[in-house]
């Protein structure tokens, strides 16, 4: 019975390091799918600023793509974004493929292919984001799609800004201006 407990523990252990395995310690060692089906390697960013923002298909902030798009387009020589669909709110129309929303609003920015932003099934690179044990900046939760999350040149998790923030906020372009 001692060898079966000892057994049972160490295999908890082993799955609790393993879960804990899944969320790299550097932002630069995530590799995302893309919506379009190929990777997205956040270490070809280095260098550059990264705001990352789940993204919806159809949303009350949908304005916000078009904002967004402008965002990156003016400082695309310094800044990436990247979209990270989701259905976590339970409105999202499109298929994980093909992504409606990006012909509708013009997106040029990265698309990566739908995650969970929220809950047990959350993707690894949102527990980078939403945990200060990984991200060393704070905890935070998605309140709600467009939450934006700004990464520094040096890969350092700077900012978080609410969904309600706009792309063209005065503090986000504070943010990226440093």
């Amino acid at each position: 019975m001692k060898t079966c407990l000892t057994i049972i523990f160490s295999f908890l252990f082993f799955l609790s390091f393993a879960k804990e395995g899944d969320v790299p310690s550097s932002i630069y060692s995530f590799k995302v799918t893309a919506a379009n089906g190929n990777t997205i390697d956040f270490a070809n960013y280095k260098g550059k600023k990264i705001l990352i923002v789940n993204t919806p298909e159809e949303a009350d902030y949908s304005r916000q793509y078009s904002e967004l798009e402008a965002l990156y387009q003016k400082y695309k020589d310094r800044l990436v974004i990247i979209g990270f669909l989701t259905n976590d709110f339970q409105i999202e129309p499109g298929s994980k493929k093909n992504p409606a929303r990006a012909k509708n609003y013009n997106i040029t920015f990265p698309l990566a292919s739908k995650v969970m932003v929220r809950g047990d099934q959350m993707a690894p690179i949102y527990k980078w984001l939403t945990e200060k044990k990984y991200n060393n900046l704070k905890d935070s939760e998605i309140g709600w799609d467009f939450q934006k999350y700004l990464i520094d040149a040096n890969g350092v998790l700077v900012s978080v800004f609410a969904p309600k923030v706009k792309a063209n906020s005065p503090e986000i372009i504070s943010a990226i201006e440093k």
